[in-house]
């Protein structure tokens, strides 16, 4: 039974120091062979008077958004095209990869690729899933199914689909997607 014991400076509400203890609890299931309920996480506050480095008072830093949020609201952004608050979400460098297409960095760019391809796309997310990595970005994964309606009307539905997603520094910098489209469209 794990028992995980952690420090933080004062200045993090509940619901970021849940994240973090589901985090952590997560990350010990990943070497341990433990339950949920096997591992146990305690937060110690400290006052930010209490604690120095380098000689001097250190504030918390700002905790970041939750990826998996921010990953939803992107995609519900997408699917309404509001594309001025999906642009809002987007990091410098953004880099977005579909099937069949180069890389591009714009959302328009993506709306007009798009546009021969199908009339408009809708998901049913199963789950969106946090994978922390040893680099700066955190990576999400989405998976579920597309509905929609291709060019001439015709409706699709049943479309497996899984997006990565890299968050970095609080901002989505990278989407790569997989799906079923091509092999569906040409069934005959």
């Amino acid at each position: 039974m794990p028992i995980i014991e952690i420090h933080v400076l004062q200045g993090y509400d509940a619901a970021q120091k849940t994240r973090l203890c589901k985090a952590l609890t997560n990350a010990a299931r990943t070497v341990i062979p433990a339950t949920p309920d096997a591992v146990t996480v305690m937060i110690k506050e400290m006052p930010a008077t209490d604690y120095m480095r380098g000689g001097q008072h250190r504030s918390p830093a700002p905790a970041l958004p939750d990826a998996p949020s921010m990953v939803a609201r992107y995609l519900r952004a997408m699917e309404q095209r509001d594309i001025v608050t999906a642009r809002t979400l987007l990091g410098d460098g953004f880099t977005m990869q579909f099937p069949g297409a180069a890389p591009m960095t714009e959302l328009d760019d993506l709306l007009e690729w798009a546009a021969p391809r199908y009339r408009f796309v809708k998901k049913t997310i199963a789950s969106i899933d946090l994978a922390p990595g040893d680099g700066p970005a955190t990576v999400v994964y989405c998976h579920g199914t597309l509905s929609g309606e291709w060019p001439d009307g015709t409706a699709f539905s049943d479309i497996r689909f899984i997006d990565r997603f890299e968050v970095t520094d609080g901002f989505i910098t990278r989407q790569d997607v997989w799906n079923d489209i091509a092999e569906t469209k040409a069934q005959p």
